[in-house]
């Protein structure tokens, strides 16, 4: 049994303390749930076999099952059971390939994935002491990104930030900061003109109580020369900057995935077929590069290669990492993100996964490709990535 993207929608992807501030990821998740109830006309919510829900830090207002709770405040039936999955960066495509699972299996024709993230509102956290009452201060500790509360029997060659590990990727494959700039400068450049077009209209709905209709870390005047003039973050030699990075985020995504035969109880034909999925690892601080694997494994379980790949939505974590996969997949660079990544659109871990899939069916579907490839790199060593067919090219 084959499974199927019948439906994708986000909401904007809001910069850090900025036009999404105030909501909470519940409610963040509860808006894209919402929003693709209501462009899918046919689902009757009770028919939900399950939902599948990816969030990577779940230590405050998301704690507790936040996809649950997200469905809960959507208003969807109580009976319409939710999980919610933590793998850090991949969490909301780690839903979609779980979903996918639970529906050529058999045992749902329906299922709600997606995921959310709040960086703004993810919490300080106090670690509880080894005895009672010390005396002393005790040190907050920030959850929006990276490493926190590290075990000391890690290596600390594991445990270097998510820059550093990047820096030495950067090292080990000599990608220049003119390279890093340049393919930065085109995601923003590339992310404007795609909402100019049109493209993202149906791809993205606003949250109530907000202003932001469009995400809103796109600077549509960048250009190298611009992102050249910005001071390494990591290392005072180093190629890595605010520009050439990606943000911290809020937003939420959701796919709606089903069998074939949930095509009559829909009303409508599916957007893609999921092809193929592969998880891979490698040593924690090479965590950039791990997509490479993983994205030859999917083609591989797809029955396809890279030859007859016309579209690729890579997360673009950072650029370097971002161009040291596509250097290694010896791919034309241009059917990479061409409705701009995560560098400009934002990157709210959890729900990054879930925006992948949304975009790279409607990429295929403009341009009329048959295959493409989404992945993405995740913190500790990890990477995901799921092949999609688009049925109109199929016939």
């Amino acid at each position: 049994m084959n499974s199927y993207v019948y439906a994708a929608v986000r909401t904007p992807f809001g910069r850090f303390n900025g036009g999404l501030a105030g909501i909470r990821p519940d409610d963040l998740g509860a808006a894209a749930i919402s929003a693709l109830l209501a462009r899918t006309p046919g689902l009757d919510p009770a028919a939900l076999g399950d939902i599948v829900w990816g969030n990577a830090n779940g230590a405050g207002e998301d704690n507790r099952n936040v996809g649950r709770m997200a469905a809960l405040l959507a208003g969807l039936p109580v009976g319409v059971p939710a999980t919610t999955v933590n793998r850090l960066c991949g969490s909301s495509l780690d839903a979609v390939m779980a979903g996918s699972r639970t529906v050529e299996t058999g045992d749902a024709d329906l299922v709600l994935t997606g995921g959310v993230e709040s960086m703004t509102r993810a919490p300080w956290v106090l670690p509880k002491p080894d005895r009672a009452f010390p005396a002393g201060d005790t040190a907050a500790v920030s959850t929006t990104l990276g490493w926190r509360l590290v075990n000391p029997r890690m290596p600390k060659e594991w445990t270097v930030s998510l820059g550093e590990a990047n820096e030495q990727l950067q090292e080990r494959f000599g990608i220049s900061r003119a390279r890093q700039d340049a393919f930065a400068a085109r995601s923003h450049q590339l992310a404007h003109q795609a909402w100019e077009d049109g493209f993202y209209d149906d791809l993205v709905a606003p949250v109530d109580g907000t202003d932001l209709t469009r995400d809103e870390g796109i600077r549509p005047g960048s250009t190298p020369d611009q992102l050249a003039g910005l001071r390494p973050v990591f290392r005072d030699d180093g190629t890595i900057t605010a520009g050439n990075a990606s943000p911290l985020s809020d937003g939420a995504s959701a796919v709606l995935l089903g069998s074939e035969a949930a095509a009559d109880t829909l009303g409508s034909a599916p957007l893609a077929r999921i092809a193929g999925r592969a998880a891979h690892a490698l040593e924690p601080q090479s965590f950039g590069f791990a997509p490479v694997a993983a994205a030859e494994a999917a083609l591989a379980r797809a029955g396809i290669g890279w030859s007859d790949v016309g579209a690729v939505e890579l997360n673009e974590a950072f650029a370097v990492q971002s161009l040291a996969c596509v250097d290694a997949w010896k791919i034309d660079p241009e059917i990479v993100n061409r409705r701009g990544g995560a560098i400009a659109l934002g990157h709210p871990l959890g729900a990054s996964g879930g925006r992948l899939v949304g975009t790279l069916a409607a990429v295929l579907r403009e341009s009329r490709e048959r295959w493409g490839v989404a992945a993405l790199c995740i913190g500790v060593g990890q990477a995901l990535a799921v092949v999609l067919e688009n049925p109109e090219a199929a016939r």
